[in-house]
C-alpha cells in the first residue's frame, strides 16, 4: 500500500520500512515512524530486539545459501538498507553474488539505490510483492538474475504484511514456480500462536496507524507456505534458533520472540 503524504510532503502514515529501520537505530525514518514503534514497544518491549534477531536470521541465511552454492538472490520487501545488508554479507563470501532488492516503500528506493550505485551486481526494483509476475518480468531482474541458475528468494517478515485476500501461498508458489530446480525460499513470518493477545494489539497498531496492516498466522500456516519447498535443518523454528552462530544466546523462551523462520529447497 503506497503511503500518503501531507500538504508538507511529509508522510501522515508510518511505513513498515521505515519502522523496521527505526527498530534497528536507523536513521532513515520520520517522527511519525518512531512515534508507532515506540507504540510497538509499549505493547512488547523487546520489540528491537526481536527486529535484530530478525536481522541476525537473514545475515545466516544468506551465510547458509552462499554455502550450499547459491549465488544470487532476489529480496522481497527488502526495506531501507543497513548494516548487514543481503549484497554485503553475499559478496564478503563470493564478489559474484548478485542481489535484486525488491521494495515498494519509496525512502527504500531511493536509499538503496544510492547504496548500489556503484555496485554492478547489485540493484533495487521499485515493485510490490502482491504482483509477482510483475517483478518476474522487469528488465531489472532479467538483466541481474538468470533464473535458470540457483537463485534463493528471500521473504523476510514480509508476507505477514500480506493479507489473506490477498494470497500469500499464491505469491509463494508464483516465485516458486518460477525458480529453478536449485531454487530456494528464506522466510520469517510473524505468529499469532505464541502471544496471541500481542499479535492482536499489533495487529490494531499497524491497521491504525501504518500503510500496511498485519496479518500473524499459526505455525501450521506458516508451514503450509513452504509448499514445494523441502525444509532443511532444524526446520521451521523461533528465529533465534535457526542456527544460531557459536557463541550466540539462545533464550530460554525462545517462543518470545513470536517470529518463525526457515530455509527451503525446491522440491524435486
Amino acid at each position: 500500500m503506497r503511503e500518503e503524504l501531507s500538504g508538507a510532503g511529509v508522510p501522515n502514515r508510518a511505513s513498515v520500512a521505515r519502522m523496521y529501520d527505526a527498530m534497528l537505530g536507523g536513521q532513515h525514518n520520520f517522527a511519525i515512524d518512531r512515534e508507532a514503534v515506540a507504540a510497538f514497544t509499549a505493547i512488547d518491549p523487546q520489540v528491537r530486539t526481536l527486529a535484530r534477531a530478525n536481522r541476525a536470521f537473514l545475515r545466516r541465511a544468506v551465510r547458509f545459501l552462499v554455502d550450499s552454492g547459491v549465488r544470487q538472490f532476489i529480496d522481497l520487501g527488502s526495506g531501507i538498507p543497513t548494516q548487514g545488508n543481503v549484497h554485503e554479507v553475499a559478496q564478503a563470501l563470493d564478489p559474484r553474488c548478485r542481489v535484486l532488492y525488491v521494495d515498494n516503500d519509496p525512502v527504500a528506493v531511493a536509499h538503496s539505490a544510492s547504496l548500489l550505485a556503484d555496485n554492478p551486481d547489485a540493484d533495487v526494483l521499485d515493485a510490490d510483492i502482491r504482483s509477482p509476475a510483475d517483478i518476474l518480468a522487469a528488465p531489472r531482474l532479467r538483466r541481474l538474475i538468470d533464473l535458470d541458475q540457483p537463485v534463493a528468494v528471500l521473504m523476510i517478515t514480509i508476507l505477514h504484511f500480506v493479507t489473506e485476500a490477498e494470497d500469500p501461498a499464491g505469491v509463494v508458489a508464483a516465485f516458486r514456480d518460477a525458480l529453478p530446480a536449485e531454487g530456494w525460499l528464506a522466510l520469517s513470518h510473524a505468529t499469532d500462536e505464541d502471544r496471541p493477545d500481542t499479535a492482536a494489539a499489533v495487529g490494531q497498531l499497524y491497521r491504525a496507524k501504518a500503510t500496511s496492516p498485519v496479518t500473524a498466522r499459526s505455525r501450521e500456516r506458516i508451514l503450509g507456505l513452504f509448499d514445494g519447498f523441502d525444509l532443511t535443518e532444524p526446520g521451521l523454528v523461533h528465529v533465534p534458533l535457526w542456527r544460531p552462530d557459536a557463541g550466540d544466546e539462545v533464550p530460554e523462551r525462545p517462543s518470545e520472540y513470536w517470529v518463525y523462520a526457515g530455509v527451503g529447497r525446491k522440491s524435486p
